[in-house]
């Protein structure tokens, strides 16, 4: 499951191996010794020896560390190291650093987190692109299309919670979601996109009503006189908080 944000009307381990690889063994068993527990060779290398090292790696190979022995966990465990603070000069643009949503954020980990979990550029609408902040999406003004994006990253289960501020005048449909890999991203006229289909779920900031499977599901927020949002206040800003549960 990936988290979408669509535009209608409106613009809007490594090191283990490597490890490993420096002495010889006669069995698997050695190896594994080698890379794992706080009495073997990794687990006595200085901090600061293991954050340079760390430093060079990508996300998911620092996941797999983090498993590997007490010491490399509470070495990944501070979030604003010299581990996450390379990872962010590395991997993130002085454009996205540079933005409200990052500034705002207070370590480096959730720096990156952030910026992991954005709009994709190549998950997207042909009429829609992100902006080199990373961060915000553009819409072109195409007559008669209805256009979204997906997120980076998808979930199978759990808990997630994204933040979105929404620019200037809703337009003809404006709707924020959920979608699957096959959910569609473009389609012609001015539709719920998200919603219209058993691969996606979306929530109509313009109707408030919550889609799915092409039906109304019921409005949301379930108020009396509920909000109707066309133009975002104050300063033409909407801000938007999303939380999705996910079972399976």
């Amino acid at each position: 499951m990936s988290g979408a944000g669509v535009g209608g009307g409106a613009q809007s381990a490594g090191l283990g191996a490597a490890a490993a690889g420096c002495c010889s063994s006669s069995s698997g068993a050695g190896s594994a010794a080698l890379l794992g527990g706080g009495s073997s060779i990794a687990g006595r290398l200085p901090s600061r020896v293991l954050e340079h090292i760390f430093s060079y790696l990508e996300l998911p190979d620092l996941t797999n560390c983090s498993l590997v022995c007490w010491h490399w966990y509470n070495c990944l465990a501070d979030e604003n190291s010299e581990v996450w603070r390379s990872l962010c000069a590395r991997l993130l643009s002085e454009e996205s650093l540079r933005t409200d949503i990052l500034c705002n954020l207070a370590s480096y980990k959730a720096k990156l987190k952030s910026f992991q979990h954005a709009l994709s550029s190549h998950d997207c609408s042909r009429n829609v692109y992100i902006k080199k902040n990373g961060f915000t999406l553009h819409r072109n003004p195409i007559a008669q299309s209805t256009d979204g994006a997906r997120g980076k990253i998808g979930f199978s289960e759990g808990r997630h919670a994204w933040e979105i501020w929404w620019e200037g005048p809703l337009g003809t449909v404006a709707v924020i979601g959920i979608a699957t890999k096959r959910a569609s991203m473009q389609c012609q006229g001015y539709v719920a996109l998200l919603g219209s289909d058993d691969q996606s779920w979306g929530w109509n900031l313009v109707d408030n009503n919550l889609l799915h499977n092409g039906e109304v599901n019921g409005n949301f927020p379930q108020c009396n006189n509920a909000p109707k949002y066309q133009v975002a206040e104050p300063e033409n800003l909407l801000y938007i908080y999303i939380y999705i549960y996910i079972y399976t």
